[in-house]
C-alpha cells in the first residue's frame, strides 16, 4: 500500500473546474487499495477525499496546518471529515507542505494556486514521482514551462488528462523507484 498525495485548488476557479478530478482521483486511489494524503482542506483535496471514502478507501490521512482541533476549525476554517485521521503539525501551511509531500510515495497534482505550486516544487526538489492532472487551470497549467525555465534536469514528472491512466503510470513509477522493497508495503 502505498501513502498517495492529493494536492490541488482549496479555492476558487481551478478548485470549481478540478472537482470531477478530484472525486475520479480519489476513487480510483480508493478502488486500487492504496492510503490516501492530503493537506486535510477544501476544494479539490476534500473532493477527493470524500469520493475515497464513498468507494472503501481503507486510509485517509489529513496533515493540517493548525497545531489542534480547536484552530483547524476556528482559525483554519478546514474541515474535519471526511478523514480517518487528522494531524495536526501545527506548522502552519509552508511547514505542513513540506510534512504531507515528504510522507507521500507519490503526488497527484490537480489544478492548484500557490499552495499547490509549492507542494509541486517540493516534490520535484525531492524527487517524489509527481503527476500533473491536466483540466483544472491553475498553476498547474504553467508547471512545464516553470520547469524547462529552471534549466533543471527533472524526472519523476509526469503530466496527463485521463486521471486512470496517469495514475496508472504514477504508480509504475513508484513501482519501479521501489524495486527489491515491495514486501514492506505489503504491511
Amino acid at each position: 500500500m502505498y501513502q498517495i498525495c492529493v494536492s490541488g485548488s482549496a479555492k476558487g476557479s481551478a478548485s470549481e473546474r478540478g472537482k470531477r478530478l478530484g472525486d475520479e482521483i480519489g476513487e480510483i486511489i480508493a478502488k486500487s487499495g492504496h492510503a490516501l494524503l492530503t493537506g486535510a482542506t477544501t476544494g479539490i483535496p476534500y473532493s477527493a477525499a470524500k469520493a475515497y471514502k464513498k468507494a472503501g478507501g481503507l486510509m485517509s490521512l489529513g496533515i493540517s496546518p493548525a497545531a489542534s482541533k480547536i484552530e483547524h476549525i476556528m482559525k483554519y476554517h478546514l474541515p474535519t471529515r471526511p478523514f480517518d485521521v487528522i494531524l495536526y503539525s501545527g506548522l502552519h501551511y509552508v511547514g505542513r507542505d513540506e510534512l504531507l509531500i515528504n510522507s507521500s510515495d507519490g503526488v497527484i497534482s490537480i489544478g492548484g494556486r500557490l499552495g499547490t505550486l509549492h507542494e509541486a516544487t517540493i516534490a520535484i526538489e525531492t524527487t517524489t514521482p509527481i503527476a500533473f492532472l491536466d483540466g483544472a487551470g491553475g498553476t498547474g497549467s504553467y508547471i512545464k514551462d516553470i520547469i524547462k525555465t529552471s534549466g533543471e534536469k527533472v524526472e519523476s514528472v509526469l503530466y496527463g488528462d485521463n486521471p486512470k491512466e496517469l495514475f496508472d503510470r504514477l504508480i509504475a513509477v513508484i513501482d519501479k523507484e521501489h524495486k527489491g522493497y515491495a514486501n514492506l508495503y505489503e504491511q
